[in-house]
């Protein structure tokens, strides 16, 4: 799989799990109703939490995690395809913290070094621009 078709999995699973959490709490309105509503809102958490790990990150967040320390190479460029993207999910700000870190101390090919210095330079904005923002 190349790095467009991994950016383009990371995408539109970012967006089913986006729909999945907010049917959680579509749900989760009429839960205390009826017992209708209280098995409608159990099925939208347990397909929820039965998808996310596979959706959150291609091939799973655990495996991933896992697979960037032991130098797998599809689990770091998944990785760096991941932090490129920067994908907005429940947890997802977290994932990212804990793939960057991952990442940093990963051995990556000059190509990949160079795209990580990209992100680095994205992040550093980001944060430049929220601190400016929270001080005004």
């Amino acid at each position: 799989m190349n790095t467009g078709e991994i950016k383009r999995i990371i995408s539109i699973n970012a967006s089913e799990v986006v729909r999945l959490h907010k049917r959680i709490h579509e749900t989760l309105r009429y839960s205390g109703r009826d017992a209708q509503g209280h098995k409608e809102w159990k099925e939208a958490c347990a397909q929820f939490h039965a998808r996310y790990d596979s959706l959150a990150f291609p091939g799973g967040y655990e495996a991933g995690v896992a697979g960037i320390a032991s130098g797998d190479a599809v689990s770091i460029e998944t990785a760096l395809c991941f932090l490129e993207v920067r994908p907005y999910f429940f947890r997802s700000g977290y994932m990212y913290k804990v793939l960057l870190r991952k990442i940093k101390r990963a051995n990556l090919f000059p190509e990949q070094l160079a795209r990580l210095e990209v992100v680095l330079e994205r992040q550093a904005l980001w944060r430049a621009k929220r601190v400016g923002h929270v001080a005004a």
